[in-house]
């Protein structure tokens, strides 16, 4: 066998490999064509998939934006012991151990406000990073001074808020590179053409949409109705769809998200083509995924929770909690795997590739599977909020197997618990309506539609006892565990 190695082997041999992770809130995998979507247009993923790996049975660890970002930094199960709150100072985050130990050049681009806005300080040890600002609730333009949606503000969430805030910020949209993922994108490919030679470098984009206010130019929502002359929901309370929209405004609403993610295609369009142009598809690693999906409607409910005049965790069903992944690697197999990951996996997975193993967290390297050397990671994955509380959901995926357990409702917890997750706002955290475990069978029923959990009493016990023992592996306290029990 010979011993001579091709050129671009050679040249990997010569670098450390670059590391890019793409992280887009609120994308749903069943919108996009890599995962079998046939009606919206998401070619650019589509292209990248093809020359990557698909992950098929990826789950989201904690619960929702914050957390999640939380996970993908330390490597932890954070749900366990935090709640939606800034990132401390004592906590080991990738691009510090990268920066400080492994000489790599770190850089943060993102729209994604709530990492950064109120002291959050999620841009901790990077060496640099720019803020998009604008998104959501952050308070930037200041014109103009009055703004008006295109339905009744019954229908809307916080919507004096958003008239102060991002409804000011779209006011100055003219083009489609004036929009968040437009100006996200063209600040990432600016950033590429300036330091792509400056290697090893760890790059980090996060995109706010497609999640809500759903504005994309009108041409991307006339792809998916064009005809409607109604009212334009772009920013739903959540709660049962039914008591804020009508059949055909929620049809226009789902429009609107897919207008979304085809707007999102695009933006990360520039980047894979960027990263092509300047060679860096030889020696970078790159990761695509989400946080966590969103209910459109499925389950009766339109959102990820209900608000009203308290907060509740929904149960993270499929559409929230099976989440994206795409992972490109130079020297990685293409296709598809069933291999079970989740993003705190992804901080020991980039050391690993380096041969660096990190063992300080209790996610776990998948770089076997991207190489083509396992076919299989997690024995089960868990997917949760800050799990101290009443009624707080967590699912546990194992198999084929989705079940979803609830913490107990007791009058001994004296005071009810303040939670800012999902918009950083404090709201009172109440118990989910329902909250009994249930149990679903994802190859015969993947809409989760049937309970069958009085069928499988010794499956049931199984799994909550493997939740039970994970959170206090991940380090949940004991009279947070005592409402697991």
């Amino acid at each position: 066998m010979s011993n001579l190695k091709s050129t671009s082997e050679e040249n990997r041999d010569s670098k450390k490999m670059n590391f890019i992770i793409i992280i887009s809130d609120t994308l749903r995998r069943d919108h996009l064509s890599a995962y079998g979507n046939d009606w919206i247009h998401t070619e650019n993923i589509q292209r990248f998939a093809d020359k990557s790996l698909v992950f098929d049975r990826a789950y989201s660890a904690s619960f929702p934006t914050v957390p999640m970002r939380r996970d993908v930094f330390t490597g932890a199960f954070t749900a366990a012991y935090t709640p939606w709150a800034p990132l401390t100072e004592i906590e080991p985050v990738l691009q510090q151990v990268l920066g400080n130990s492994y000489d790599y050049l770190s850089m943060m681009v993102t729209d994604e406000t709530h990492i950064l806005e109120n002291g959050f300080h999620f841009d901790r040890g990077f060496d640099g990073f720019e803020w998009i600002r604008g998104q959501e609730g952050d308070r930037w333009k200041t014109s103009p001074r009055t703004t008006q949606f295109a339905c009744n503000e019954s229908k809307i969430r916080n919507p004096e808020r958003l008239k102060r805030t991002h409804m000011r910020q779209r006011a100055h949209w003219r083009y489609e590179r004036d929009t968040f993922p437009g100006r996200t994108s063209t600040r990432v490919c600016e950033w590429l053409e300036d330091n792509y030679k400056s290697t090893p470098f760890y790059l980090y984009v996060d995109f706010f949409d497609p999640h809500e206010p759903w504005d994309p130019p009108q041409w991307y929502v006339d792809m998916y109705d064009p005809d409607y002359d109604g009212q334009v929901i772009d920013y739903p309370k959540y709660t049962e769809w039914r008591k804020i929209m009508t059949e055909r405004e929620l049809k226009h609403t789902q429009a609107l998200y897919a207008g979304e993610v085809t707007l999102l295609d695009r933006a990360v369009g520039k980047i894979f083509s960027k990263c092509e142009d300047l060679g860096l598809l030889e020696n970078t690693m790159i990761i695509l995924t989400t946080d966590h999906g969103f209910l459109l409607g499925e389950h009766g409910i339109i959102g990820k929770s209900l608000i009203g005049y308290k907060f509740r965790y929904c149960p993270l069903f499929e559409e929230i909690n099976h989440i994206p992944l795409i992972i490109y690697h130079p020297d990685g197999i293409k296709g598809r795997t069933d291999a079970l990951v989740q993003p705190p996996d992804f901080f020991p997975t980039i050391t690993d590739i380096i041969d660096k193993p990190y063992l300080a967290c209790n996610g776990t390297s998948f770089k076997d599977v991207l190489l083509g050397k396992k076919t299989s990671h997690r024995e089960y994955a868990i997917s949760a909020p800050y799990i101290r509380g009443q009624g707080i959901p967590a699912t546990i995926i194992k198999d084929n197997w989705a079940a979803i357990f609830f913490s107990k409702i007791s009058e001994k917890l004296a005071s009810e618990r303040v939670d800012k997750a999902v918009d950083g706002y404090k709201k009172i955290q109440a118990p989910w309506t329902d909250a009994k475990p249930v149990l679903f069978d994802l190859k015969k029923d993947p809409k989760q539609e049937q309970d069958v959990s009085h069928d499988h009493p010794e499956l049931m016990a199984e799994l909550k006892a493997q939740l039970v023992d994970y959170f206090d592996e991940t380090g949940a306290e004991d009279d947070t565990l005592e409402f697991w029990q």
